[in-house]
């Protein structure tokens, strides 16, 4: 009903139940759009790696933390099997953690609330990158001001998820623009290029 309200191209989709192959395959009879897979970490690996195989053909472009965060023979193990890519969210919350993820994971997720901000997301990218990985910059429930920083990110990574202020009933300030086809653009105000609403200063 949400994607008939307001469809997108791309869907970031949240599993880790019993029924995880039969909801993507239902939700694929609707939509063509990229589908992006989160497990949360509630997969084992033999598991992962069965419904990682089904959901090659239905459309998913990669999947996010399969396994438990320090089910690290786990992860070895699967990436070294999975057809699609993988990318770690609470294996790598800190600039130590990228390494750690070399070879377990194809590429990281960086949150700006997990990692203290900017400039350590900065030299997680470029440790990333000189490992050959793979880089997303996500996010959970942020209001525009969080948004925004991660959004003049997205030059310097391969996918952008930035969705908290369309999460939001209220938001405390104004600044990004969320384009039809999926795009996040930044205004040219200086900083952030944000401006606080009322709700800010309450």
């Amino acid at each position: 009903a949400r994607r008939v309200e307001k469809p997108w191209p791309v869907y970031k989709i949240k599993l880790g139940t019993d029924r995880d192959i039969e909801i993507i395959e239902s939700l694929r009879k609707h939509t063509d759009a990229v589908f992006r897979i989160d497990a949360n970490a509630a997969w084992r690996a033999e598991e992962a790696l069965v419904k990682i195989d089904a959901f090659k053909s239905l459309g998913v472009e990669f999947i996010e933390q399969p396994l438990a965060k320090d089910d690290w023979e786990g992860m070895k193990w699967l990436f070294e099997k999975s057809p699609l890519p993988l990318y770690a969210d609470e294996s790598c919350v800190a600039e130590t953690d990228v390494e750690k993820c070399y070879g377990h994971f194809h590429g990281i997720n960086i949150k700006l609330t997990k990692c203290s901000g900017l400039t350590p997301a900065l030299r997680m990218i470029e440790k990333a990158r000189s490992l050959g990985m793979g880089v997303m910059v996500g996010s959970m429930n942020e209001s525009t001001i969080g948004s925004a920083a991660i959004a003049h990110l997205q030059s310097q990574i391969d996918y952008l998820d930035a969705d908290g202020p369309l999460l939001l009933k209220e938001d405390v300030a104004t600044g990004l623009t969320y384009r039809d086809d999926g795009k996040v653009i930044t205004s040219a105000e200086p900083g952030l290029g944000i401006q606080f609403t009322d709700l800010y200063e309450k």
